[in-house]
């Protein structure tokens, strides 16, 4: 019998449980062993459960107790998270997080101190078992790219925009169906979607980078203009998580981008989470689901549980041996290169159009594509650019921004093709 406590017995904690009870035999047959919760910590022992197993407010009770085999660590956070963790792998005990943020922030001082099993496949993507696929799927490949919808409440967001509904009636729809928190901007920020990548990049890079160190931008200023342009021209609008190699440098950013309609993850619309991998023997392969929920975040935890049950001890970020002949470094944000959509608000006078030209070509910014959108005393311009570099962009825009002509800010949305 293998025996587990959980820390942290929310909406995830209890479909844990009542999901081991549930298909009891299924999970003993495949582990080899009986699973056990015999034990939860939670923050309030008179808040009701529908579920009935020991409780306790001290998580040592649980990450010290010697009968005790594995820690779900469910609490989310990360100081607080992090103490708890520590704790259970000092004791030898076996750990499972669902807990981005934690890893986001203490993967590689979380991988120093465990000498037990340490698996988190629902950190990421929830249901979708991505980890196991980068980190055993994929391990004969080099890892060329990964690009990924990883958030469902913005592509909800953005799904529903695109049958022209406002950006915050259907922010207030997500936070009523339960899909965007009452502050929802950990979310629409990007925040989320970041500390996911940066988990993905870990084991596809062996690269040690925090939420600080890379690009990350939310939809809050995506507007139906920018969809209009979207659809014009075949782009869908979707926050990604992006991992580029180039060289042996690491390129790590979040962003809405447009994306072509014909590609793969450009399909998946609602709170379906999409991921992309590129691997230089296989290809490109291609991860779906539902991407958080009790049940769904339920099936990536219990599946960690039954690997460690079988013995299975997987380095936790997929190498053995630290990778010596490849050192990579991340690409600082001014360089990185990608195609533009600019949306600029002015003021309807003869000559606009040749000093925004003047000063992106300034920049060494050329234009792909342009449309004007008139609208009550004032045009939308709205362009496309060929490929050029970060800073060179956020020169020309800032440049750009304090003309006379320019009447409101200028909203730019990155293009990946």
């Amino acid at each position: 019998m293998v025996k587990v406590g959980i820390v942290g017995v929310g909406t995830v904690g209890e479909a844990v449980v009542k999901n081991i009870l549930k298909n009891r035999e299924l999970i003993k047959s495949r582990a080899g062993k009986e699973i056990k919760i015999v034990k939860g910590v939670v923050r309030d022992l008179n808040k009701k459960r529908d579920i009935n197993i020991p409780f306790t407010t001290n998580y040592k009770e649980v990450t010290q107790n010697p009968e005790i085999d594995i820690v779900v660590e469910l609490m989310g956070g990360v100081d607080k998270a992090y103490e708890v963790v520590k704790d259970a792998l000092l004791h030898k005990k076996a750990v499972v997080t669902a807990n981005k943020a934690l890893l986001a922030y203490h993967r590689f001082e979380l991988q120093k101190i465990a000498k037990t099993p340490f698996e988190y496949e629902a950190s990421v993507a929830g249901g979708i078992p991505i980890i196991k696929a980068l980190r055993d799927g994929l391990s004969a490949n080099h890892i060329l790219e990964i690009k990924g919808i990883i958030n469902g409440t913005c592509n909800y967001i953005l799904t529903e925009m695109k049958k022209g509904r406002d950006y915050n009636e259907v922010l207030k729809e997500a936070q009523e169906k339960g899909y965007a928190e009452a502050d929802p901007t950990f979310d629409v920020g990007g925040y989320d979607a970041a500390h996911k990548l940066l988990i993905l990049a870990s084991i596809a890079y062996n690269i040690d980078a925090k939420p600080e160190d890379i690009l990350i931008e939310g939809i809050e200023n995506i507007n139906l203009t920018d969809i209009e342009f979207a659809k014009e021209f075949g782009y869908e609008i979707k926050l990604l998580g992006i991992a580029k190699k180039i060289s042996n440098e690491i390129e790590l950013r979040v962003h809405p981008t447009l994306i072509r309609k014909n590609e793969m993850v450009s399909k998946v619309d609602g709170v379906m989470n999409a991921v992309s991998v590129v691997g230089d023997i296989v290809g490109e392969t291609m991860y779906y689901g539902p991407g958080a929920g009790g049940n769904a975040t339920a099936s990536s935890v219990i599946s960690d549980i039954i690997e460690i049950a079988r013995g299975n001890k997987n380095p936790m970020l997929g190498y053995k041996i630290p990778l010596e002949i490849e050192k990579v470094s991340l690409k600082e944000i001014d360089e990185i290169e990608s195609k533009y959509y600019l949306r600029i608000a002015v003021n309807d006078e003869v000559g606009v159009l040749e000093k925004i030209a003047h000063i992106l070509a300034k920049n060494n910014i050329s234009i792909e594509s342009f449309l004007q959108k008139p609208r009550n005393g004032y045009v939308k311009l709205l362009f496309s650019t060929h490929k050029c570099k970060e800073k060179e962009i956020k020169k020309a825009i800032n440049e750009i921004q304090k003309q006379n002509f320019v009447i409101k800010p200028i909203n730019f949305i990155r293009i990946e093709e």
